[in-house]
């Protein structure tokens, strides 16, 4: 099933393209990284395909369906987005927090019932987090924060996630645990929209990458095939050798200075 299609899509400003002719899909179960050095239009694409910029030309369909048809309410019901994880103001619970992806499913101004709250202590068991349920969002570290808000797109019902660099903030263990955590929900079915400037992660995560460079696409696909040691040099101008590893789960590969 495909939960994303872009066909010659155009984003940017009214003055100012940012990205041309990008045309790709994104599958259920499947995991898409985005790559590209600062200023690619990473964030303009994932703007874009909330919903939040104006397409300038081409096509976004979710589930088949225009986005430009969606309101809102259907638009959130569709794709649910979650950004770095950011300082926290109010001390909310962490089971209110998720609790507020619900908010597409209730009539303006209505309290989330217990059909809501369900859904609710069900992201948190599939990110883990059930334990801290009761716990102020302003008192979890980076880590258990970013889970939270993949646990409130969760709880929001939408197939497909939109994740901004889901492990910049995160240090190496909590990386881990994070893209443990997504691979597992792209085996339950999830369609797995995320940015990263780790091609190491892609090499090791994703189904497929989209690589971005000087406002188009510089490829689309298997991450094995594309991301070599002169793709990589074209990306972010450094001069790498990928190497290849080989261990119990499998092969792994590593960028390493040439």
């Amino acid at each position: 099933m495909t939960a994303l299609s872009v066909r010659n899509l155009v984003c940017g400003y009214p003055r100012r393209r940012v990205l041309s002719g990008l045309s790709f899909d994104l599958h259920a179960g499947e995991m898409l990284c985005v790559l590209g050095p600062n200023g690619s239009g990473k964030s303009t694409l994932f703007r874009t395909l909330l919903g939040l910029l104006p397409v300038l030309s081409g096509e976004i369909l979710l589930d088949s369906q225009p986005l430009a048809a969606l309101n809102d309410k259907e638009r959130a019901r569709r794709v649910a987005y979650v950004p770095q994880s950011t300082q926290p103001t109010f001390a909310f619970s962490v089971l209110d927090t998720v609790l507020m992806g619900r908010a597409c499913h209730l009539p303006r101004f209505a309290a989330p019932g217990p059909a809501d709250r369900a859904a609710a202590r069900r992201a948190l068991e599939v990110m883990g987090l059930s334990a801290l349920a009761e716990r102020a969002f302003t008192e979890c570290s980076g880590g258990e924060r970013q889970l939270a808000l993949c646990a409130r797109a969760l709880a929001q019902g939408s197939s497909l996630l939109v994740l901004d660099e889901p492990t910049a903030s995160l240090d190496f263990g909590n990386g881990l645990r994070m893209m443990t955590h997504l691979r597992r929900l792209a085996e339950r079915g999830y369609a797995l929209l995320l940015s990263t400037h780790d091609p190491e992660m892609a090499l090791r995560c994703a189904h497929r990458v989209l690589l971005l460079h000087q406002g188009s696409m510089a490829g689309f696909g298997e991450p094995a095939a594309l991301l070599d040691a002169d793709m990589v040099f074209r990306l972010y101008g450094v001069r790498t050798q990928r190497l290849t590893l080989n261990c119990k789960c499998g092969e792994a590969h590593v960028f390493m200075p040439a």
